[in-house]
């Protein structure tokens, strides 16, 4: 999730407008010198979110979330296997009572998480995870997927349980509203301070990774496409879009999303399943691929140890189980039983990894002459032999996209759009989370929230125009030092879910549970 793109300077947020480019280029000095003193205050906290542990390529936090995913999988008796079906159901609305507090349907809540965690993480990442670990990397991403389906069916169960409801219908849940009322409730110690930890992180993380590098990545997609003009211009045009969406409060965000998320699906998918169909024949032979490589050394990374980090690293990053930011939009549903929405968060792990990256990578795979070097057999690896996969001097979304573009020629300007997209959505559903870390820390009331999304509308513009890697760097160690403190109070919590799911799963079995539509 850490950046791996190069910015215009931070200077062209006032000077694109009205500066020569040689001012422009004075200005970037001065981007270098408060991105190395930004760097040097803040490195210290990046370096410890995503350090690895001692002898290995594997980071410390990815190990924490899969072995919460591990914990809460068997704690909870597979249930992200048992519920699947029941999942689905209540998505349709079958369960649905529309007297039930709340802001949003249980398909707008997922919609809205869904718009959050697909993105970047689904093109780019899993080019990396292929390209690094082999396509044994899928088989361990699509693992740590379903096994991240029970860290946010606890999560979300918890996010609705406690969260607080308003007279005027309006909700506020999350993590720091279980933190401290489950903590209460239990006489625990410390869920106050959790609470903030996990807010002020979760404002950091909002306004950095999910606000400023979404938006300078639709910018790189638009320049891509139309050639090059100032970043400004971007971020001013999506700063007026996501205002005009974000002001309307959750409901208007819900809506929108609802409608990107399948316009997404059906752009990114739809595209790659037709490739699939073209190649249907290679398609046993790539999961064979997968599965083999999975246990055996068809990467460069390490042969299984390398598909394993890779896998468990893509999948972590991409879908968030976890982190406690999907816990903040699924406590909006409407709905009087908390475990509901813990089932019908279970899917989005499913949808964002299990699917959507699986595609991503058979389709790599497929196309593999793209990926392989003629004369060694081997994934290749950029000059440094570490990092990220490339081909040409393709790197990440531009590795897909020229693996999609040997299929379609005209593939990489779909991309573009869907990046686009992928951002947009990012942002607005990453502005709810940050608004509501926000009003947890400082109140409730319509003057603060119109505070916090100025500041983060404003926060899209310098996304789009400035060269904040160590920023961006920083906002994403932010995202996953939520996860620390998240899981911390998830285990801590577990319990009352235990006791939840007893008491929905019977009185299921009992009849006093009913549809409401046939």
């Amino acid at each position: 999730m850490t950046s791996t793109f190069t910015r215009p300077g931070l200077g062209a947020l006032m000077l694109a407008w009205l500066a020569n480019a040689a001012a422009a280029q004075d200005s970037a000095g001065i981007d270098e010198t408060i991105n190395a003193a930004f760097a040097g205050a803040t490195g210290w906290f990046v370096s410890a979110i995503f350090s690895p542990f001692p002898g290995t390529d594997f980071p410390w936090i990815v190990g924490w979330l899969v072995l919460a995913a591990t914990v809460f999988t068997v704690y909870f008796g597979f249930i992200q296997f048992r519920a699947f079906g029941h999942s689905i159901a209540l998505v349709k609305g079958d369960y649905s009572d529309p007297d039930d507090a709340g802001e949003v349907s249980h398909f707008q809540a997922l919609a809205t998480a869904l718009s959050g965690t697909v993105g970047l993480g689904n093109i780019a990442g899993v080019a990396v995870a292929v390209g690094i670990g082999g396509p044994g990397a899928t088989f361990w991403m699509i693992l740590a997927g379903l096994l991240g389906m029970a860290s946010k069916f606890t999560e979300c169960t918890l996010a609705v349980k406690y969260r607080n409801e308003y007279e005027d219908g309006t909700v506020s849940g999350g993590p720091m509203y279980y933190m401290v009322k489950g903590f209460a409730e239990r006489a625990l110690p410390g869920g106050k301070v959790l609470a903030v930890l996990f807010s002020i992180f979760c404002i950091l993380g909002a306004l950095g990774g999910g606000n400023m590098f979404q938006a300078n990545q639709a910018h790189q997609a638009l320049t891509g496409v139309l050639g090059e003009y100032p970043g400004a211009i971007t971020g001013v045009v999506f700063a007026v879009i996501v205002f005009m969406v974000i002001a309307g409060g959750l409901k208007s965000i819900a809506s929108v999303t609802e409608k990107v998320v399948p316009l997404m699906a059906v752009i990114y998918v739809g595209t790659a399943l037709v490739i699939l169909i073209m190649n249907a024949n290679m398609i046993g032979w790539a999961f064979g691929q997968i599965f083999a490589g999975a246990f055996t050394g068809l990467g460069i990374a390490g042969g299984m140890v390398g598909a394993l980090i890779q896998g468990f690293k893509r999948a972590a990053f991409s879908n968030e189980a976890g982190v406690g930011s999907a816990a903040i939009a699924h406590s909006a549903v409407r709905t009087k039983e908390p475990i509901t929405e813990g089932f019908v968060s279970l899917l989005e792990p499913f949808i964002d990894t299990v699917v959507i990256c699986t595609m991503t990578a058979l389709v790599i795979i497929i196309t593999q002459q793209l990926l392989i070097d003629e004369t060694t057999g081997l994934y290749m690896l950029n000059e440094a032999g570490t990092a990220i996969a490339t081909v040409d001097g393709n790197t990440g979304v531009s590795l897909t996209a020229a693996a999609f573009g040997s299929a379609f020629s005209w593939f990489p300007t779909v991309l573009a759009v869907a990046v686009i997209l992928f951002a947009f959505s990012t942002m607005i559903s990453w502005s709810y989370y940050g608004l509501k870390a926000w009003t947890f820390l400082f109140g409730e009331g319509k003057a603060k929230e119109l505070t916090f999304k100025v500041i983060f509308c404003l926060f899209v513009i310098v996304g789009a125009s400035a060269n904040l890697g160590p920023v961006i760097d920083f906002s994403d160690a932010a995202i996953f030092a939520m996860a620390v403190v998240n899981i911390i109070g998830l285990y801590l919590l577990m319990p009352v879910v235990k006791r939840e799911l007893h008491s929905y799963l019977t009185r299921i079995k009992s009849g006093e549970i009913r549809k409401f539509t046939d």
